[in-house]
């Protein structure tokens, strides 16, 4: 019964795209902070529209909900990984590989974010965009891949073929 809850036709899709977002984030962390040494090199411009920069968000998004506290930080850990299995919860029921797909996103950017706030006490986070004056929020690929995630999920919910299709007078 336990499985049933937990394993779906597409969970293999949605779990492999997530261990692969957790890979990818954590070896791209990895890199930046022991081998690149971003700390040590500032702010360095990629293009006149995007710097690497090395950021600590104690928070969650836009670094909302700043936890300075262990209790505060573990919440967030706990929060992360709840949610995950919320996710995990739903994408065992899910019918749609588009929906699979956007679920894997957001649970790998979770955990990978969850990973950064066990091992380093905050997410690093390392790009910057802007552009004609408006500076965008720094950003890792968990941040990215989350961002993706929701809007494969909007996505799916407006035009996916979850919809019945039909005569709604015969219905």
């Amino acid at each position: 019964m336990l499985r049933r809850w937990l394993w779906g036709p597409l969970s293999p899709l949605g779990l492999a795209i997530a261990a692969l977002v957790i890979l990818a984030d954590q070896a791209h962390k990895a890199w930046m902070l022991h081998v690149y040494d971003i700390g040590a090199k500032g702010v360095v411009t990629v293009a006149p529209f995007l710097d690497l920069v090395l950021l600590w968000n104690k928070g969650i998004s836009y670094g909302l909900l700043p936890q300075d506290s262990a209790l505060g930080r573990w919440g967030l850990i706990v929060f992360a990984f709840a949610a995950s299995l919320a996710l995990i919860v739903w994408l065992a029921r899910v019918t749609s590989p588009l929906m699979a797909a956007a679920i894997g996103l957001i649970i790998g950017g979770a955990i990978g974010n969850a990973i950064d706030r066990i091992v380093y006490g905050a997410v690093a986070d390392f790009f910057a965009f802007h552009a004609f004056g408006f500076e965008w929020y720094v950003f890792n690929i968990a941040d990215v891949a989350i961002v993706a995630g929701v809007l494969g999920l909007l996505y799916d919910s407006l035009f996916g073929g979850h919809k019945k299709v039909g005569n709604p007078t015969k219905m």
